[in-house]
């Protein structure tokens, strides 16, 4: 039993989805990265991120830019101003991903009414 339960920590440690993908894959973290990628110099200040993303919480947005910083895909720059002015940007391994993220979005546009017309509600 304790190799069967070996074997499936291996795959799951190994796993793109699960340990990969999932650390950028919920709806902030992408939308985040594409506004980042979107905007006309690369840089974004916070309040200006939360304009674009209105339903997403100061929370939320705050907790989102932390974890995207954390794994390396945004980088953040503090200028040491009063009030203190604040930066996010795409660092090369975020520049890297969006290729596949704009694929996605495509996919994503040409195929909502398959995918969102055919959610059942209870």
């Amino acid at each position: 039993m304790a190799k069967k339960e070996t074997t499936v920590n291996s795959a799951y440690l190994t796993c793109p989805i699960r340990q990969v993908v999932s650390k950028f894959g919920d709806k902030w973290s992408l939308l985040v990265l594409y506004s980042l990628n979107q905007s006309e110099t690369g840089v974004m200040r916070f309040n200006e991120l939360r304009r674009q993303m209105t339903d997403c919480s100061q929370k939320m947005l705050s907790a989102t830019l932390k974890n995207l910083e954390s794994i390396g895909l945004v980088s953040r720059k503090v200028y040491p101003e009063v009030p203190p002015r604040v930066e996010y940007k795409l660092t090369e391994t975020g520049l890297s991903l969006m290729p596949f993220i704009t694929q996605l979005i495509g996919w994503a546009k040409e195929h909502f009414d398959d995918v969102v017309g055919n959610v059942v509600t209870d």
